[in-house]
């Protein structure tokens, strides 16, 4: 009996992993004036080293995103994208100096009944920022989500090796204290960081690596989509530093 149970405990882990994955966004840190900056769109589980086809059924399910990016002097301009290689890539022009915003946001994905997983039937918000920066001031991301979750690089400088990051969550507009983030790497290394009073987190950039944020909360706010219900949305947000 304990066996059975056993093993029907990491197949329920192993089903739910396999079906959480999550949006990210990767785009040099770095742009130029009036030259084209390449940002790519990916689906997956980075835990894992997952990434799903553009063209595939599980990323149709959390295709309708939108992307934008955020100039210095804030406005906005909408990213066009299509399909290149395992992602999906869209390109903006930087015209002035400063720090760029580039932001993903989708909540328009189908409500998902995991009852059997014991995790509830929820309706998913994903949402995901870059940093680029144009010139040698690097300010504050902006922060574009009263909604849900936000990260925001706070750093005051460009990420190396050896350097560390500063970023801060918010939730609908205000610092989230005491929140989980994760810090995922290679070879399934993983960081478990808490937010302080202010929402920031900090860490160190030891290798020259991807490193891959994230951090999740429920919101049990019960409503409907395309006339489904739902009990909660599960917030995700992410943020990716390449080096």
């Amino acid at each position: 009996m304990k066996k059975s149970l056993f093993i029907f405990t990491c197949l329920l882990a192993v089903a739910f992993q396999s079906s959480a994955h999550y949006l990210w966004l990767e785009t040099a840190e770095s742009g130029e004036k009036n030259k084209e900056h390449v940002v790519e769109v990916y689906f997956g589980e980075y835990t894992y080293g997952v990434i799903e086809n553009p063209n595939g059924e599980n990323f149709a399910k959390v295709k309708n995103f939108s992307l934008w990016v955020i100039s210095p002097s804030g406005k906005k301009t909408t990213i066009t994208t299509s399909v290149k290689g395992n992602a999906f890539q869209g390109i903006f022009t930087p015209k002035e100096n400063g720090t760029y915003t580039v932001v993903l946001n989708n909540n328009e994905i189908d409500v998902i009944d995991y009852t059997k997983y014991d995790f509830g039937i929820f309706k998913t918000h994903y949402h995901s920022t870059a940093k680029v920066v144009v010139g040698d001031k690097v300010d504050l991301t902006t922060a574009d989500n009263n909604a849900g979750l936000v990260v925001v690089n706070a750093s005051s400088d460009l990420a190396v090796q050896n350097s560390s990051v500063e970023l801060q969550v918010l939730y609908k507009g205000k610092p989230l204290a005491g929140q989980e983030v994760d810090v995922y790497v290679a070879d399934l290394w993983t960081k478990k960081l808490k937010t302080d009073e202010h929402g920031k987190v900090s860490f160190s950039l030891p290798w020259k690596t991807k490193y891959t944020v994230e951090t999740t909360k429920k919101e049990d706010f019960p409503g409907t989509y395309k006339g489904e219900g739902y009990q909660f949305i599960w917030h995700c947000t992410t943020y990716c530093i390449a080096l």
